[in-house]
């Protein structure tokens, strides 16, 4: 893995994810069942565009993707507290060879990794009624093992007002053969797309 150690959301951390298949897109390229995504082309095309034009466009966030956000510190630190670890924060890591990489909200011990959500409080409950990893994560979360190589990922959803749910999730072999086959399948028709329309120019 390549680390890139700029701070998340910086001009540096956005620069080095232009055009790159990332984290919390795997799930575009990916179901959770390991099929590949109707959303496939259409995610392709917008990394293509971001590397013919030389920029990422701003992305529409909810209140609660922003209030997600500003709770992301309180998350961590009951995190830290109720396992006795330190989270160690990192930025952008790439992958050996190619052009993707995931963003996690932290690396743990030698061979873990931690995975924040904070969502609105309904979605909070249902995490706590499933008692499971939502399936819409399963990308982002074994996609941060894949380029990591980590063994395991705990993903945490936080509610200040509620009990936190936290369940740990193993590296499943199956799995990030499928996913790794999509993402650089992707990363390899964004290469050739982006150099035939440079061409064009």
């Amino acid at each position: 893995m390549r680390m890139m150690n700029h701070e998340q959301r910086s001009k540096e951390w956005f620069a080095a994810r232009l055009g790159c298949p990332s984290g919390s897109g795997f799930s575009k390229l990916i179901r959770a069942d390991g099929k590949q995504s109707s959303s496939a082309d259409t995610y392709i095309n917008e990394l293509i565009a971001q590397k013919v034009i030389g920029e990422i466009p701003e992305t529409y966030e909810n209140e609660w993707m922003i209030r997600g956000r500003e709770l992301e510190p309180d998350a961590k630190a009951w995190y830290e507290f109720a396992n006795g670890v330190t989270v160690q924060d990192v930025g952008f890591i790439k992958h050996d060879h190619f052009e993707c990489g995931v963003s996690p909200d932290g690396l743990v011990n030698a061979d873990g990794g931690l995975e924040i959500k904070c969502p609105a409080p309904s979605t909070h409950v249902k995490y706590l009624r499933d008692g499971k990893l939502p399936a819409i994560y399963k990308p982002q979360v074994m996609g941060c093992m894949w380029i990591t190589g980590r063994k395991w990922w705990d993903f945490l959803s936080y509610h200040p007002s509620m009990p936190p749910f936290l369940i740990r999730v193993h590296w499943d072999s199956d799995y990030i053969v499928a996913l790794s086959k999509e993402v650089e399948k992707a990363c390899e028709i964004i290469a050739e797309e982006t150099r035939k329309i440079e061409v064009m120019k």
